[in-house]
């Protein structure tokens, strides 16, 4: 029994991530879930460095568990290990269930694999393993943490913004007097941040219309309400001219006098400046790391 506890099954979990490590360097995975793509971004480096990470640690946990056979000081540093282990992933899992609308499913084979082998290795102590992965599960859900969730759902507009920078503002209150409707989406959420910095947009607030087949995004104030006021003189310009509805209804944006960067995300506008943090012109009580 014990050979099977700590020999046989921890060579299955590292067959088990092994597996995995190879297929993410072909650049598929074991798990297609949303959950197992958000969860590599809460990371701070590359996830297939994980992936080695706990094939060492298994590796390690193999050695000790087939030393531990014979010695009891292997034994020791068996569980020691071991137990260390199942509290670094049950901390990993459950911050993406507080943070992802759902969590890794690879990440929980892990998990899964790791209490099998603790409770297969020592069912006294196994209680005591629980209570742990509980109290480190309910820790994190008492602290407001960010959700890394999708915002831009639908066709419609959105603007990322922050109530303390006055080009946002600027903005706000165009949209408002000309009731224009759209989602705010605040600097503060993960999400957002994480967008930005893909977008390698470093100002706000931002601008993004969803349509069916396209997304355009403006930033900058002056850029944002140019778009809805070039939009407006062409209306009234068409109105005036075409008193009666014709049966096409497209805008020719190459003869409308526009420029050719009018659609695109350009850093000439006013805006405020973020390093995915608001600054220097405007300061947010929000920072990431």
């Amino acid at each position: 029994m014990r050979i099977l506890a700590r020999v046989f099954l921890p060579l299955l979990l590292l067959a088990y991530i092994a597996t995995e490590t190879y297929l993410k360097l072909q650049h598929t995975s074991l798990c297609g879930e949303v959950g197992c793509k958000l969860a590599g971004e809460l990371l701070n480096f590359n996830p297939l460095y994980l992936n080695y990470f706990g094939l060492a640690g298994v590796f390690i946990l193999i050695i000790l568990g087939f030393l531990s056979l014979k010695n009891k000081f292997y034994e020791s540093l068996f569980f020691i290990g071991l137990y260390a282990a199942i509290a670094f992933e049950a901390t990993i899992l459950s911050y993406q269930f507080v943070a992802n609308p759902e969590p890794c499913i690879f990440c929980l084979g892990i998990f899964s694999s790791l209490l099998l082998i603790a409770l297969a290795s020592n069912i006294k102590y196994f209680a005591i393993t629980l209570a742990t992965v509980l109290a480190i599960f309910v820790g994190l859900n008492t602290l407001a943490v960010t959700k890394n969730k999708a915002f831009i759902t639908g066709t419609g507009n959105y603007l990322i913004q922050s109530d303390t920078c006055p080009h946002c503002k600027k903005v706000k209150a165009y949209l408002a007097e000309h009731k224009i409707p759209y989602t705010p989406i605040s600097t503060k959420e993960a999400s957002a941040r994480s967008f930005l910095k893909f977008a390698g947009v470093t100002s706000i607030p931002v601008f993004i219309m969803k349509e069916k087949y396209e997304t355009t995004l403006l930033t900058g104030d002056k850029k944002i309400i140019a778009h809805f006021e070039n939009n407006q003189k062409i209306e009234e310009t068409v109105t005036e001219s075409v008193p009666l509805p014709t049966q096409s209804s497209g805008l020719d944006l190459g003869t409308s006098g526009f420029s050719s960067d009018f659609l695109s995300a350009g850093s000439a506008d006013e805006g405020c400046a973020i390093t995915i943090v608001e600054t220097p012109e405007c300061t947010d009580t929000n920072t990431t790391h």
